[in-house]
């Protein structure tokens, strides 16, 4: 019997949606407040600090480079020790280096404490995935996942409009600090609300947990996707959490409001995004579509987006930048594919293996439009010219396109039943 699925008869909904599904909610919507809110305080970064576009890609890139780098160790530690141990203590950590983020001075001191985010949030999404796992029935996990998700989609709307309402109260270094506060009670809430799951730290050993990554990290299935999902997926992020701002500020023309007010529609669209393209996928699948047929549309649809992005029209800047958001969270499908195509015992390292990907690529990414926009920096070292923002946006979606036909080619696909 799995003991996982029986723990939900120890409560109500109610109980299990305030004690569980609360406090890791509440991670994952900091880990996603701060994964995008650099895409407002970018040119705050830019004259405060004295940061090139290559500077200011690297320093926000490295929260998804700390991020990407514990995606493996995580998974094991999951495994080992549970999600409610490792999630407070982690959530510990992006309090400490948001706090050194509010009062560095330095490239040094603020990419150390963007890092120490990154690592401290990395396990926002995959412990609360396992949690839910073992706390909720199996049959309600389509929706509270699609939940949490949306959660996410709220703290990226709180790092937009909110935040530049902030910044005419205070500067960005004291929303830090309040973030570093922020942090330290979702800490505690894990650590003090979500109850004790006493099979934490039993079952396979480590060496049988290792084995098992490896036996995903050689699949075929795993190398068929995880391109896409570190392209598109990490492109998303790199371009959402930081270029889409100083792309609507130089290519658009608009003000700081109206950047911070197009990003909240942005991430209103990626609320909805996720949870609609569970339903979507659902749907579809019962008029016969198999997952990696969804996932194809709606990343073809992302495609489009992007490539009507480097065209730089004047018109309808914002419906299309709100359907980059929708149609980008498509993505997200990955992670069922592969929950699918691997046994349940190895899911959990099976996703944070494509995590892995997805971080690895918003890190590369973020960093290298950065590089690719500075080449056009203008004479006053804010802006940047369009062209440099069409040459970095192009290349990406070339390379996006070569891993979506990769996708594409015919293999014996496992899990898409």
């Amino acid at each position: 019997m799995d003991v996982g699925r029986t723990k939900h008869h120890r409560f109500q909904l109610w109980q299990l949606i305030v004690l569980v599904f609360l406090p890791f909610a509440a991670g994952y919507f900091l880990s996603y407040l701060f994964r995008t809110v650099n895409a407002v305080i970018a040119s705050d970064l830019q004259q405060d600090i004295g940061l090139s576009a290559s500077d200011l890609g690297l320093l926000t890139a490295a929260y998804f480079l700390a991020f990407a780098l514990f995606q493996l160790p995580l998974g094991v530690l999951l495994d080992r020790f549970g999600p409610r141990r490792v999630e407070a203590v982690l959530l510990g950590v992006a309090a400490g280096g948001s706090a050194l983020f509010a009062v560095g001075e330095s490239m040094t001191e603020l990419s150390i404490g963007r890092a120490l985010i990154g690592l401290g949030v990395s396990a926002c999404l995959m412990a609360s995935f396992k949690a839910f796992t073992t706390w909720f029935p199996s049959e309600r996990l389509p929706l509270v996942n699609g939940c949490l998700l949306a959660f996410g989609g709220l703290g990226a709307m709180a790092a937009t409009s909110p935040v530049e309402m902030l910044l005419g109260w205070v500067d960005w270094r004291t929303i830090f600090l309040g973030l570093a506060v922020a942090c330290v009670v979702a800490a505690l809430a894990v650590w003090l609300i979500v109850p004790e799951d006493r099979q934490e730290g039993s079952g396979a050993t480590l060496r049988d947990q290792i084995a098992g990554l490896t036996g995903v990290l050689k699949s075929a299935f795993f190398w068929r996707v995880a391109p896409l999902a570190m392209l598109t997926q990490g492109g998303s992020l790199a371009i959402q959490g930081l270029w889409a701002g100083p792309w609507l500020r130089d290519v658009a023309g608009m003000d700081r409001q109206s950047v911070a007010d197009t990003l909240l529609l942005i991430a209103l669209s990626m609320a909805v995004g996720f949870a609609a393209w569970g339903i979507i996928s659902d749907r579809l699948s019962r008029r016969g579509l198999r997952p990696y047929q969804v996932l194809a549309l709606g990343v073809g649809l992302f495609l489009v987006c992007k490539l009507l992005l480097v065209v730089q029209p004047g018109v309808g800047v914002v419906p299309l930048w709100m359907a980059f958001g929708f149609f980008g969270t498509s993505g997200t499908l990955v992670y069922a594919m592969i929950s699918q195509a691997f046994p349940a015992s190895l899911s959990g390292r099976a996703n944070t293996a494509v995590n892995l990907a997805v971080f690895a690529g918003a890190f590369t990414l973020q960093w290298g439009i950065g590089f690719v926009i500075g080449v056009s920096a203008l004479p006053d070292r804010v802006g940047y010219d369009p062209s440099g923002f069409a040459l970095a946006f192009g290349g990406l979606l070339i390379v996006q396109i070569l891993a979506f036909i990769w996708f594409m080619l015919p293999m014996r696909r496992r899990g898409e039943q």
